[in-house]
């Protein structure tokens, strides 16, 4: 197999621009967690492995080199995902081919906290009084686009505007208790949201031999932001990816195609390396049965999925369905809904 020029140098820069960020930031604390909140049920399903096997729209999320791949015009897929502790999240990706350029894609992420309670320090008996109720709010919305150099190899690049919300507080610039008349005349509700801009970048790579591909994928790259005195970065991570049929190194018809196992490494700024394995069964390009397993988590480990494709009115349609136990605090469940044209 002959590896191209381009894609040994796309590789050692990934590499490179990993190992310097991680040795400025390693050990960091991170802000803007939402942005790690994984999307698709497909990719649960096989252990939240996405940078080399999600050639849908959901691609935006994982790898957006791997829009490049789509083989359709438009492809849009919507998300719903069930976390822990009620909060829920949606998240819509949508792709366009453009002929002869390249593939644009579009992507939201919303996250869905719930109702909180709104508390001010007062002087009585309780120490405080309610001020209400409040929603926190967090949303990512980006841009991609992405080019298929080869039949073997694309690449891509997302931009995107994040957000994050988290109410208002009341602050006083002077006074050490509710007691002192300076406290009270200095009290004032200060927001606290911000938002800036991040980029995502992919490669992808097919070696067209027994199912073997490769991706990488660096996120949120961006400034840093400030709450008060602290500053701190988005959760920029590296991934790695591989796949593999293994039984086409047995056998030479349709049906050696149907298993796909995969890998894949996640090397975060604020964490240890984490890996997942994930396994999945094609039958007819019709059902699909998936599997993962992660490591290095604190709660999360088993995943499983299932998937159904068919055509309504000429229009292909997919379904996913993945679960996530997710140790004392319950089930995570992703529902995926898709189609082409």
């Amino acid at each position: 197999m002959k590896i191209s020029t381009k894609f040994i140098i796309v590789l050692v820069i990934y590499f490179s621009a990993f190992q310097n960020i991680n040795a400025q930031v390693e050990q960091a604390q991170a802000g803007f967690r939402f942005l790690e909140n994984p999307v698709s049920a497909e990719v649960m399903g096989r252990g939240g492995i996405g940078v080399t096997s999600t050639i849908t729209s959901n691609a935006v999320f994982w790898n957006p080199a791997l829009l490049g791949f789509i083989p359709t015009t438009v492809d849009v897929s919507i998300n719903h995902t069930q976390g822990i502790a009620d909060i829920n999240y949606n998240a819509i990706g949508a792709s366009i081919r453009l002929p002869n350029i390249g593939t644009i894609g579009l992507s939201l992420l919303a996250m869905d906290y719930g109702t909180f309670y709104l508390t001010r320090r007062a002087a009585n008996d309780q120490g405080y009084i309610e001020t209400g109720t409040f929603s926190p709010s967090a949303i990512a919305a980006g841009v991609s686009f992405s080019q298929k150099v080869s039949d073997r190899f694309s690449y891509g690049v997302q931009v995107k505007f994040v957000r994050q919300d988290l109410g208002d507080a009341w602050v006083a610039s002077t006074g050490d208790s509710l007691s002192d008349p300076n406290l009270l005349s200095t009290l004032k509700e200060k927001k606290y949201a911000l938002s800036t801009v991040a980029f995502d970048v992919g490669t992808y790579y097919d070696f067209q031999y027994n199912g073997i591909t490769f991706g990488a994928a660096l996120y949120n790259v961006s400034r840093e932001l400030r709450y008060e005195t602290q500053d701190f970065p988005l959760p920029f991570a590296v991934s790695f990816s591989a796949t593999v049929k293994p039984l086409m190194f047995l056998f030479d018809d349709e049906t050696a195609k149907s298993i796909i196992i995969s890998f894949e490494s996640r090397h975060p700024r604020d964490f240890g390396e984490k890996a997942k394995f994930g396994a999945e069964y094609h039958f007819l390009d019709m059902f699909t049965a998936r599997v993962g397993y992660m490591l290095n988590y604190d709660e999360r480990s088993w995943t499983a999925g299932v998937g159904i494709k068919a055509s309504v009115g000429g229009i292909p349609i997919r379904m996913d369905y993945a679960v996530e136990p997710f140790g004392i605090f319950g089930d995570v469940h992703y529902i995926s809904l898709g189609f082409a044209y």
